[in-house]
């Protein structure tokens, strides 16, 4: 009882910094347009009611997702009701619209007589239903009955709507599969903080995902591999005889489940089928696919591309599917029309992305091709490639959406553009009048390094919580009406495990929810310091792993003279001291606290570190070779 009234007393007289002051108020992610937190608390009596003003099918299924998560938390009996001015919780569709709140908008309300939602839609009630839910003690994300628990909730009236449409998380099913369970899993976690847009990278060199009921084998073959564990890039290729133990696909059966589940969430899922390159295991099913013959296999995760830096990469392997091979466009006729009978959203991911062209080169196929429709290099030909299977999408009645390089060579007529090198090819893509989805990967790429890779899983590049919170969706000088919206990509070449998964999005996953929903004048780093914190706590709840990597320091290596080198240290939080050592023993708070660059001592060969805050450890331990921190200034 006594931690209850605490953490009551603590969600009251938190601070939300706001554009131009501060006010008490609740920590929420994302941070609404307006909130007017009041003085007292409403408590959850025994017997909830939860009131409808409309018997519309949206209404009546959202009531019921929320009468059971009740229950399952508080244990307390909830019922459905109508025309009850004195429930507990009333949800209400305004009779005139309130054009402030748009279709996803809402307005809630807390006093002594209960909470009250209102919006113009459905989805508005809904997504003020997950704000309320943040509102309640963190206990609530329970997932079990918390007993002797008081279920108190602030005084508030909140008026919020989202600043773009297209708030997406992309989830890789290819590289490693997840089950339909652990993406339905992952469409709850995302609805928490008002995702709307659910992108399943379904088919890549690892893996094709989905049944394809005329081309059987894309499964059959396609959709398993040798299991390996270790380190992404350095495993053995799959030996001859060895089996295929590892993987997995969705039915159309599944597809359908998880298209239903998340529309009870207002959840619209984007499917991608990656080509012409990272096709692999579409080429391992079909080999007359490819434009090199030869024996192919799905990929165990093996290193068959080569990045020596600068964005450039060479193949070893040719995984790209043939433009000059007509047989390519009927298999992907067959494709298309499954995927568009599955998915009922207007838009179709095609990939496009990171297709290696050498291959072509020698192919005399393609010269052929080239010769033929006057193509003049190779950035043409994957060009002619998307303009065909626009058309084939088209045909669906579908439009087409490809990452940026489908830029390259011309855009095919009315292709959406997804923006992930940078900002650079949404711009122009929305200057030549193109929907454009931003989703960068300086900002965006939720798979990548958020902490100094010697204390963090391995993976490459690095986007810290700081510099994805500094996302923004509307790059200045952009037309904004061309700008669909922004996503947070996590691809699972590195990610094993859902738990590993978690750790890379959230708070990232926070950061750039906030930068899609929130208005730039209510975002403050500081302010979402101290909201993230409450979130873990409210994640611990929910059994949900997250990252701490925002506590740990910043490490600067450069060279002074000879082979001295200097390391100075930086925090991405305010109130951090960073212990250090290089005796060998674990740094603690009877440690030196960092204050200026240092030098390594002679005959010291590690530098150890660690975080703490007001006396209590924060940061992980982490270790820091001299021969590691060397390599860096080279």
């Amino acid at each position: 009882m006594l931690r209850s009234c605490l953490i009551t007393l603590q969600l009251i007289v938190s601070v939300i910094v706001f554009g131009q002051g501060t006010v008490p108020g609740p920590k929420l992610i994302p941070q609404p347009v307006s909130m007017q937190p009041g003085a007292g608390t409403y408590t959850l009596p025994n017997a909830v009611s939860i009131d409808l003003s409309d018997q519309v099918p949206e209404l009546i299924t959202i009531s019921d997702q929320l009468s059971e998560r009740i229950k399952a938390t508080t244990g307390f009996n909830t019922s459905v009701v109508r025309n009850m001015p004195n429930a507990v919780i009333r949800l209400q569709l305004n009779k005139q619209a309130d054009a402030t709140l748009g279709k996803e908008g809402y307005q809630l309300e807390v006093n002594d007589r209960g909470i009250r939602i209102s919006a113009n839609e459905a989805a508005g009630i809904f997504y003020g239903l997950q704000t309320m839910w943040q509102l309640f003690p963190p206990e609530i994300e329970s997932k079990t009955v918390v007993k002797n628990m008081s279920w108190k909730i602030p005084h508030v009236n909140i008026k919020d709507h989202p600043r773009v449409a297209w708030r997406g998380l992309m989830l890789d099913v290819a590289r490693h599969f997840f089950t339909k369970q652990q993406v339905k899993d992952f469409i709850d976690n995302m609805v928490k903080y008002k995702y709307n847009r659910l992108h399943l990278h379904l088919t890549d060199d690892q893996g094709w995902r989905i049944e394809i009921k005329s081309l059987p084998k894309l499964t059959e073959v396609g959709a398993f591999r040798a299991e390996r564990t270790g380190r992404w890039g350095d495993f053995q290729k799959q030996q001859p005889g060895e089996k295929s133990n590892y993987g997995g696909f969705y039915t159309h059966e599944d597809i359908r489940e998880l298209v239903a589940y998340a529309n009870a969430r207002f959840v619209t899922i984007l499917p991608e089928i990656d080509i012409p390159g990272h096709s692999l295991a579409m080429i391992a099913a079909y080999p007359d696919l490819v434009c090199t013959p030869g024996k192919y296999q799905v990929s165990v995760g093996d290193r068959f591309m080569i990045w020596p830096g600068n964005g450039k990469f060479y193949g070893i392997l040719d995984n790209n599917l043939c433009p000059a091979n007509e047989k390519v466009y009927e298999v992907l006729d067959k494709v298309f029309t499954e995927v568009a009978q599955l998915f009922p959203y207007e838009y179709i991911h095609m990939g496009g992305d990171e297709t290696y062209k050498g291959f072509w080169e020698k192919s005399a196929a393609i010269k052929a091709l080239m010769k033929k429709e006057n193509l003049k290099d190779q950035h043409e030909v994957q060009s002619y490639f998307v303009k065909r299977v626009g058309k084939i999408i088209e045909s669906k009645g579908k439009k087409m959406m490809g990452w940026d390089e489908i830029m390259e060579g011309g855009l095919a007529p009315g292709a959406a553009v997804m923006s992930w090198q940078g900002e650079k090819g949404g711009i122009e893509a929305a200057k030549m009048k193109h929907p454009v989805v931003m989703s960068p990967n300086t900002f965006t790429y939720v798979d990548l390094y958020q902490g100094d890779p010697l204390a963090e899983p391995p993976t490459y590049g690095m986007v810290r919580l700081s510099k994805s919170y500094s996302f923004n969706p509307i790059p200045p000088g952009v037309d904004s009406s061309y700008i669909l919206g922004g996503q947070a990509n996590l691809w699972s070449e590195r990610l094993h495990t859902v738990r590993h998964a978690e750790y890379m999005l959230w708070p990232r996953g926070w950061a750039v929810a906030e930068a899609v929903w929130s208005p730039m004048a209510v975002k403050d780093w500081k302010s979402f310091v101290n909201r993230t914190e409450a979130h873990f706590t409210r994640s611990d709840f929910a059994g949900t792993n997250y990252s701490r990597s925002m506590y740990d320091p910043i490490v600067n290596v450069k060279k002074v003279k000879d082979s001295t080198i200097e390391v100075s240290l930086t925090s991405e939080v305010e109130g951090i001291n960073i212990h250090y050592s290089f005796d060998e023993f674990e740094p603690d708070t009877f440690y030196p606290v960092y204050k200026t660059p240092l030098q390594f001592p002679a005959g010291a060969s590690n530098l150890k570190l660690v975080s703490y805050r007001d006396g209590k450890q924060v940061g992980k331990r982490i270790t820091l070779p001299l021969a590691d921190l060397r390599k860096r200034v080279r």
